[in-house]
């Protein structure tokens, strides 16, 4: 994963709510169905995750200008990309169901959201049902996926074991090879195996020596949020509080995806004006002298009994709908840092010849141990070709193998060659070889 190429797959059985959950997120129309198999190829979309924006602490809110994603009194929201792969069914690392597919499209994500039906009344298969117990769904989505990967090491562990001994590899380097197809790299495979905690030889290991090499690479490679969704329905509550015992709150998030899908649409509409990833929204009569762009129109009497609704099972029980929520745990989850490349290092300008065009444009997502000199590769190849060094704020020098941080993540690069950034892309959503993201590579913002 390079400096914003962040894909986050929605993950689940059919009919748990994935795509719901796509469309509250980003905003998407990915077709929506209680029937199996509504999606049928992964729909992509960009949702936006928030940040607190550098702007707001040295006073420039008014100036932040996001080349993508916006900023709003001083919260970023950056964007990346969504996948709502191919509902799952069990026996799909046997290929049932479109389990080769949906295994096929996970080698492309960096995270997982895992969609559950915390209501029980979807069976296993995502069909209707009444009284499902959704703590089953949990840890049947990881024994699939594991069950695909170890069933592929296995059959050809003994190649993989002659192999090993005839060339005399590092054991991180033997796994990295077969973990490749799965999107790893060799940080990525050492780091699996320091956490299974293997100390044996390659060629004495066991079944049960080669699933725990499985399980920490699973949790290397897939971290995964689990957003129980349907929060408002009758039976929920109580599974949600068996799941929560089980399995910690950790990697836990409470969800109503249809409820936050309502609120975007009403705000849209200007029924309301929604502040995401709260419980507030302001109706007509809130507003005192708007303006006629900021004028909310008044709600008939069956949407403001929907809303009351939502604000009744949702907003007040539970503080969100969560939906935003479980963007920002999984980019937690894979700890990376929003680094803001400028030019001006004193007002944060990204023009140049006095052009200004607003302050802190960029916003890359980068991943922690990443070090100046590999981020300056990051923001453009040319920046690092003719590197001389890098400043952050107060004009403080950075050298090369200093590693980014939240601490310092606001850095402006010195060249000894002008660099002329191509062409913005038109749709702002990581063409031309930009980040995935939308928050492009190609900037103004280095010298």
């Amino acid at each position: 994963m390079g400096a914003s190429d962040v894909l986050i797959a929605c993950v689940g059985k059919p009919s748990a709510g994935k795509s719901s959950f796509l469309n509250a997120a980003t905003d998407a129309t990915a077709k929506v169905g209680n029937f199996p198999f509504t999606t049928i190829k992964p729909n992509t979309a960009v949702a936006y995750v928030p940040f607190d924006c550098p702007c707001k602490k040295f006073g420039k809110e008014k100036l932040c200008q996001p080349r993508y994603g916006r900023c709003i009194d001083g919260k970023r929201y950056v964007p990346v990309k969504i996948l709502d792969v191919a509902g799952l069914v069990p026996g799909a690392s046997e290929g049932k169901g479109l389990g080769n597919q949906f295994l096929d499209d996970l080698r492309t994500a960096d995270a997982l959201i895992h969609v559950v039906d915390v209501s029980g009344t979807t069976d296993q298969d995502g069909k209707e049902t009444v009284g499902y117990d959704p703590i089953n769904d949990i840890d049947w989505l990881r024994s699939e996926i594991y069950s695909w990967i170890f069933n592929n090491l296995k059959k050809r562990w003994g190649n993989i074991v002659r192999r090993h001994v005839a060339l005399k590899a590092p054991i991180g380097e033997t796994l990295q090879t077969q973990f490749s197809g799965y999107g790893s790299n060799l940080s990525m495979a050492n780091r699996a195996l320091d956490r299974s905690g293997i100390k044996e030889a390659l060629e004495n290991w066991d079944d049960e020596t080669l699933g725990r090499l499985v399980d920490a690479f699973l949790d290397e490679r897939f971290p995964t949020v689990v957003a129980l969704n349907k929060i408002d329905l009758p039976d929920s509550d109580k599974n949600i509080d068996r799941i929560c015992r089980k399995y910690g709150e950790q990697r836990i998030v409470l969800t109503s995806a249809l409820a936050e899908t309502f609120l975007r649409k009403l705000h849209k509409q200007k029924y309301i004006h929604y502040y995401e990833g709260t419980d507030r929204f302001d109706l007509a009569e809130d507003q005192e002298s708007p303006s006629e762009a900021e004028r909310l129109k008044p709600l008939d009497e069956k949407t403001r009994s929907r809303l009351e609704k939502v604000q009744d099972l949702v907003l007040f029980r539970y503080g969100t709908t969560g939906v935003q929520d479980v963007l920002t745990r999984a980019i937690e989850l894979l700890g990376l840092i929003p680094m803001y490349p400028v030019r001006n290092i004193n007002n944060f300008t990204s023009g140049s010849g006095g052009r200004t065009g607003g302050v802190f444009r960029d916003c890359l997502l980068v991943q922690p141990g990443t070090t100046i000199r590999e981020f300056a590769k990051m923001v453009h190849p040319e920046i690092d070709k003719y590197y001389q060094y890098a400043e952050t704020v107060g004009s403080r020098r950075l050298g090369e193998d200093d590693l980014v941080s939240p601490e310092i993540n606001v850095i402006s690069f010195k060249t000894s060659q002008e660099i002329k950034p191509p062409q913005p892309s038109s749709t702002g959503a990581g063409s031309g070889g930009g980040p995935k993201t939308g928050t492009k590579k190609d900037k103004d913002n280095k010298e």
